[in-house]
């Protein structure tokens, strides 16, 4: 039996199966784009721990920020003791947040942790306790988070029923012929039908859904939102967890559209790889509540906040945004191709930067999800060596997370592979 098998057989007796894994190649060590297992076999990383270590795997300044902290202390607790690394990122966030009103940030450990608080501090500001959500949006799996979530399977399966006072509308989908006005419509009729405006404390929405498939929402869609919740008091939520940190070609995806949210959550691509999690936002809205309404014995660790400065500092110095759209114009280019030479099975491509999509259907038919080979491709990629997610809440959706530290040639050589295993399958 092979090393990683038998790691497998260990983990499915160890691990709740609830906690799966998508590829059955246990990692020994990572640089960059690439990583090793424990047989020594190599992988091209188009996963980057989902959008986590867009710096790269182990970059060496990461590193040697981290190593530097692990002299000094691991963990005092910002709520006790604090220290200057929590308050120089903070203030770097503050000012690197879209819009000119004045910021302030609170940290946390997960995304979910950083929903939540977003929702806690809405409706200790609006004295509302009303959420609008999206179809497909994914916001964590907590309890509360998961009633957000937009997606039942597996993320809500089983574990209902949720939190009241949460709503869903769609969003909107050019491709699945879910058009702007619909989805302001369908808000509308939130308004008329479940909640009225007046009670509603927050919309939340994804700039671009990230679980949901990588759709982005049309600058003047949000624009709009922005409108609608000026007009009724409503805060609104940019959750920018796996849109962050340059991935999209800007450092924070709603820049974009050109608007300033109320709110924000950061976690992903903070730290490079540490836990670390933020909810920047305007300076009246997160002073709302009152002094230990909000923290965490873990939130704001010494060891990621240092990782949060040195990722701030290479994405400035590498110029990560920009190299982010190169990457994705390289991969764009590719996935066209494939488009070209297998019309009824590549329905759709899809990016923004270096956060690309690759929709797979039946016939050439949007309404024809081809789940089975979505799940074939990236299973058979894993075998050859390239690391593959897929999403979507049909399941038929690839992603393509790339380390924005990845060089050319690898990403040369990864869609190579790409084009090897979808040419073996159609």
């Amino acid at each position: 039996m092979s090393l990683n098998n038998s790691l497998q057989q260990r983990k499915n007796n160890a691990i709740a199966r609830g906690q799966g894994n998508a590829a059955q190649a246990y990692i020994e060590r990572a640089e960059n784009a690439e990583m090793w297992d424990i047989e020594g076999n190599r992988y091209i990383d188009f996963g980057a721990g989902i959008a986590v270590v867009n710096t790269g795997h182990n970059h060496p300044k990461v590193k040697a920020a981290v190593q530097a902290q692990l002299e000094k202390f691991s963990h005092t607790c910002v709520m006790v003791t604090p220290y200057a690394s929590a308050v120089e990122l903070a203030e770097k966030l503050n000012a690197a947040a879209p819009g000119n009103s004045p910021k302030k940030t609170i940290f946390v450990t997960t995304g979910a942790e950083a929903v939540e608080n977003c929702v806690k501090i809405a409706r200790c500001h609006t004295g509302r306790s009303g959420i609008i959500a999206f179809h497909g949006g994914f916001h964590g799996r907590t309890n509360f988070t998961m009633g957000l979530t937009g997606k039942v399977a597996p993320y809500k399966a089983g574990f209902g029923p949720f939190p009241a006072g949460i709503f869903h509308v769609p969003y909107p989908n050019e491709y699945h012929g879910v058009t702007v006005e619909r989805s302001l419509e369908a808000l509308e009729m939130v308004f008329k039908c479940d909640i009225e405006a007046s009670q509603v404390a927050a919309i939340i929405i994804e700039p671009v859904q990230g679980e949901g498939g990588f759709y982005q929402a049309p600058a003047e869609f949000m624009q709009a939102l922005r409108k609608i919740c000026d007009q009724h008091g409503i805060l609104l939520i940019a959750d920018e967890i796996q849109t962050g940190f340059a991935r999209t070609g800007k450092m924070f995806a709603t820049e974009y559209s050109n608007i300033e949210p109320d709110l924000m959550t950061m976690a992903k691509g903070i730290a490079g790889g540490f836990p670390l999690a933020a909810v920047v936002g305007k300076a009246e809205i997160m002073d709302s509540p009152l002094p230990g309404g909000l923290g965490g014995t873990y939130g704001g660790s010494p060891i990621g906040c240092a990782a949060g400065l040195a990722v701030l500092d290479v994405i400035e110095e590498e110029k990560l945004a920009d190299r982010a759209l190169q990457i994705g114009e390289r991969i764009r280019q590719r996935l066209q191709q494939l488009q070209q030479n297998h019309p009824d099975r590549v329905g759709a491509v899809r990016h923004l930067g270096a956060m690309i999509a690759l929709e797979l259907v039946k016939e050439g038919d949007a309404a024809k999800p081809d789940a089975d080979l979505t799940k074939a491709i990236v299973a058979e990629a894993a075998k050859r060596g390239l690391i593959l997610l897929s999403c979507g809440i049909r399941g038929n959706v690839i992603r393509f997370l790339p380390a924005l530290t990845a060089p050319m040639e690898i990403i040369d050589e990864g869609m190579d592979i790409l084009d090897a295993v979808i040419s073996s399958l159609v």
